[in-house]
Formats: C-alpha cells, structure tokens, sequence
C-alpha cells in the first residue's frame, strides 16, 4: 500500500481553502525566491563583485542585448513597481564603474561599460561552470525547465492581477 503524497506547506490554515496545492506552490515560491535570490549575489561575488540580487538583476536587464535601456523599461521587464528600488540600484552600479547613464532628450538611458560587460561575462563563466553544466547533466531537462518557465510566468499574472484586486477592497 502506498502512502498518499503528503504536501509540504508553512501556512497550514491557507491550504485548507478552494486551492491547497495552493499554498503548497506558494511555500515552493518562497524557498525558491530565497535560494535563487542567495544564489545570484554569491555567483556575483565569484564573478569578483558584491552586488545586491537588485543590481545584479538590473544589470543583466540593462546588459541584454547590448542596448541602453531607459528606466521605465528596466522596471517593466523586471515587474519593479517601486520606481525608486530600480534608481536607487542604478546609482550603486554607476558609482561601481558598471554602468552609465545619458539623457536622450528627456529621456534617462542606462548602459553597461566596459567594465559591467566584463562583469556579466564572469557571471556567465561562473554560472556556467557550477550551475548550468551540472543541471544538464543531472536534468531536469530543457523541456522541464522551459514548462516551470511557462508557469511561473502564467502564475505571476494571476498574482498581479490578484493584487490589482485587492487594492480596489
């Protein structure tokens, strides 16, 4: 006889609602958020600068695709809605030499330099070396990464609407 799966949640009094699974996701969004949150400041720290999981992610975001970036665009894409978290990380990364900003009429650009590329290049070095390598061989697989992927997405709109929701009660 098999035991049932047992689900593993903090908040017992939340799962026993409309959705219990739920909760269980939730618990699994907190840890994740946490590790992935630890993760990038160390990888960051190997790759030769403390940075908060703020910058690093800023960073990254200004970095893709080799384009400045304005302000508005760089929250957008990370789902700031604190305007200032944002400013306030671009700063710390233009007094690290990481970035720099310039005005297109009236817009703020922020670009990485010389210095953040090579940054971002080490980070990759890194990741690659103890994190991407080891999941390829030990899965899960791309499909499986790419289906979490899909979801996460998907349930962060439910959550953002959600929160749109409750700011109307």
């Amino acid at each position: 006889m098999t035991e049932a799966r047992r689900a593993i949640v903090s908040s017992a009094h939340l799962a026993d609602g409309a959705a219990p699974a739920l909760s269980e996701l939730e618990f699994s969004l907190t840890l994740a958020a946490t590790a992935y949150q630890r993760w990038i400041a160390r990888c960051a720290l190997a790759a030769g600068v403390q940075l908060s999981p703020l910058e690093i992610l800023v960073l990254h975001t200004v970095r893709h695709r080799g384009r400045a970036k304005r302000l508005n665009d760089i929250t957008l894409v990370l789902d700031i809605e604190d305007t200032h978290l944002a400013t306030y990380a671009i700063r710390k990364l233009e007094k690290a030499g990481l970035v720099r900003t310039s005005r297109s009429g009236k817009e703020k650009l922020i670009d990485a330099t010389e210095a953040g590329r090579k940054f971002c290049e080490a980070y990759r070095a890194v990741r690659e070396r103890i994190l991407a390598a080891p999941i390829a061989v030990d899965g899960p697989g791309e499909t499986a990464l790419s289906d979490a992927a899909d979801l996460l997405r998907r349930i962060s709109g439910q959550y953002n609407q959600a929160a749109r929701a409750a700011a109307t009660l």
